[in-house]
């Protein structure tokens, strides 16, 4: 029967990669993908030569229709993303939830995804936490971390180089200098490394240091 495959792809390193998931992408009529360039790469290592077709958060409402109208007609599709588990900030959840609405079967394989090791690597509890992903960059953003400032289960955030100076001088100002805080940068990669301090010295850090990679930040509850 026709379906819709979620399926994870290595945030990193290509051995982060599942059996069943290399044998979903060569059976599959169809691999919808972030960037065909780099998800070609991952596909000519594990020699899986089912055909590509972009599809991202700028064209993902108008090339929904067709592809469920290639589901509907018999054919097998898969949804990756460019690193990790689709629709965890990334395309993903107008695929599942399009295909749910036309009776369409949804199976999501178990693989990648950055949040996972970097929360369980923090030092920080993670019996209870919730996920943030990028916090909203200009309009709601104060509101935001209002809200999260009493939130007590641990909550993870993700965020690029470029703008996590100023993210941590938020969460120092709304959530105070002593929070604890785990910061895990290119996970799985070469230069894999994770920072555990204070906000008000992580803030030290990146200060004299500038970042480089793609962040995840875990953040310590709210504690009466």
């Amino acid at each position: 029967m026709a379906k819709l495959y979620i399926v994870p792809t290595p945030i990193g390193n290509l051995e982060d990669f599942t059996f069943r998931a290399i044998n979903v992408l060569k059976d599959v009529d169809l691999i919808l993908c972030e960037d065909t360039r780099r998800s070609k790469k991952l596909l000519t290592h594990y020699s899986i030569e089912t055909p590509l077709r972009s599809h991202h958060k700028f064209n993902e409402h108008k090339e929904i229709g067709k592809i469920i109208d290639k589901i509907l007609s018999g054919e097998k599709i898969a949804l990756i993303s460019d690193a990790g588990t689709p629709g965890i900030s990334d395309p993903g959840f107008l695929a599942v939830r399009s295909c749910l609405e036309n009776d369409i079967e949804v199976e999501c394989l178990p693989g990648a995804t950055a949040l996972i090791p970097a929360l369980v690597n923090s030092g920080i509890p993670f019996d209870k936490f919730v996920f943030e992903g990028f916090l909203p960059v200009k309009k709601g953003r104060k509101t935001k971390l209002e809200k999260l400032s009493e939130e007590e289960r641990t909550m993870i955030f993700y965020e690029s180089p470029h703008k996590l100076l100023k993210t941590l001088k938020d969460f120092c100002n709304s959530f105070g200098p002593e929070r604890k805080v785990s910061i895990s940068r290119e996970l799985t990669k070469i230069y894999e490394e994770t920072i555990r301090l204070s906000l008000e010295d992580v803030i030290k850090l990146f200060t004299e240091k500038p970042p480089k990679g793609e962040f995840v930040i875990i953040v310590e509850g709210y504690k009466n």
